[in-house]
């Protein structure tokens, strides 16, 4: 299950560098590429703000 960046977001870029896939971009805020984002769960593990939540 691919994973989303909320709102929440403080644009640290611990996620971003936690993608073993490459999944995530920088851009006004994060964001996570659905298509490419295999489900592992490392950016979520590594958000300090707890802003990203599997998507539904």
């Amino acid at each position: 299950m691919a994973y989303v960046i909320t709102d929440d977001c403080i644009g640290c870029g611990s996620c971003a560098s936690s993608c073993p896939v490459e999944a995530i971009s920088e851009g006004d805020k994060y964001s996570i590429n659905a298509d490419t984002c295999i489900g592992c769960g490392s950016c979520a593990s590594s958000c300090p703000a707890e802003a990203i939540v599997e998507k539904d």
